[in-house]
């Protein structure tokens, strides 16, 4: 496998999705969905190795932990020390129909956990999704949300 994307431009992309005014109403595009308070942007995804040899999902895995350790230290040089949130508590509510705020709501059923900051006014985040043994689809999501967006 082979990277797609750099450092560089997911930080473009995050500086993007700062500047970008929230809509009054769900939006949804092929790379990101906004709602009233939030963006969630994929900045790099969707590969599914599903018959695949498994020495090339490790390394699709590998890389992609690579990328996204990468951009968290990049951040960190922005921003300082990220928070570290687990999102499963908020994936079992959302099971169970409770209702979850945005975009915690959204992340949660595609990142396990997000390294996140404050800055600039808004919350933001990034997380790796990898799926599992039996269905690896891997996938870079950055998120922005108002400052309260996490409590």
């Amino acid at each position: 496998m082979t990277h797609t994307t750099t450092t560089a431009q997911h930080l473009t992309a995050i500086d993007l999705l700062l500047r970008r005014d929230f809509p009054d109403e769900p939006v949804r595009s092929a790379m990101v969905q906004s709602g009233p308070g939030f963006h969630v942007a994929q900045l790099r995804g969707d590969e599914q190795l599903w018959d695949a040899d498994p020495a090339d999902v490790e390394e699709t895995a590998q890389e992609y932990r690579a990328e996204l350790e990468g951009l968290i230290s990049a951040l960190c040089l922005r921003w300082g020390e990220p928070e570290l949130l687990d999102l499963a508590g908020h994936l079992e509510r959302v099971a169970m129909g409770m209702p979850v705020r945005p975009p915690l709501d959204v992340l949660c059923g595609q990142v396990p956990r997000v390294h996140a900051w404050r800055a600039e006014g808004r919350w933001i985040a990034v997380g790796l999704g990898e799926g599992g043994p039996e269905m690896p689809v891997f996938q870079l999501l950055a998120a922005v949300g108002r400052a309260d967006a996490v409590r």
